[in-house]
């Protein structure tokens, strides 16, 4: 089951803030908050260009001239084009995200949906009863720490359990979480410290504070 948008016609407070991607790419974060209990978050990230398009075929192209003066094969070129072809329709069909969309109902669930650049959407919704925390994790990317959030659901085999850690707002992995992570309370470990329905009510306000002053 998934949760259903608001109606376009209901009144919506809206925010936006600009961030930069690991790779320096501008993204746009909107806020929109439908109800107290209803929040919707849209990040819009970096399109593909002309001028990246062009590098990466000529790129291919070169590569193959090249192969094909040292073998002087002519299946070499055929398939440098499909190559790019197929390569390109992948690409944008289950890599490049356009937008990503985060919306959160108090006491009902949180639906994630990310449209691709070849207008294909996936969607997925978590009931809040599934999650058990949210927390601002780190990795390594290229010699640089980044931030991202995630949603960590429960084990319903073993209550103190995780059974899944989901990654949030992976079409624009950002490194400025960490701004977030200034703004919300959080407890020991970097994990909201709560249970029962104070546990909705602070997963619905962490991010809900994502734009708090």
């Amino acid at each position: 089951s998934g949760a259903d948008r608001p109606g376009v016609g209901e009144a919506a407070m809206e925010d936006e803030q600009s961030f930069s991607d690991i790779c320096g790419g501008r993204l746009a974060l909107q806020r929109r908050c439908y109800s107290p209990s209803c929040l919707e978050f849209c990040l819009s990230c970096p399109r593909i260009t002309l001028r990246s398009l062009t590098a990466v075929t000529c790129t291919v192209w070169l590569a193959a001239y090249g192969l094909f003066t040292l073998c002087e094969n002519s299946m070499i070129l055929s398939a440098a084009i499909f190559i790019t072809l197929l390569g390109l329709l992948g690409y944008l069909h289950f890599v490049k995200i356009d937008h990503e969309t985060l919306l959160i109902i108090d006491s009902l669930g949180i639906q994630m949906t990310s449209s691709y650049a070849s207008g294909k959407e996936s969607t997925t919704f978590i009931e809040m009863g599934e999650v058990k925390d949210v927390v601002i994790n780190e990795a390594i990317y290229m010699q640089k720490v980044i931030y991202y959030l995630c949603i960590l659901l429960k084990d319903p085999v073993e209550p103190h359990g995780i059974s899944q850690v989901v990654p949030l707002f992976q079409g624009g992995r950002r490194q400025d979480h960490l701004c977030i992570q200034q703004k919300v309370s959080l407890g020991d470990g970097g994990i909201l410290a709560s249970s029962g329905r104070q546990k909705v009510k602070d997963t619905f306000n962490f991010f809900n504070l994502m734009f708090s002053g």
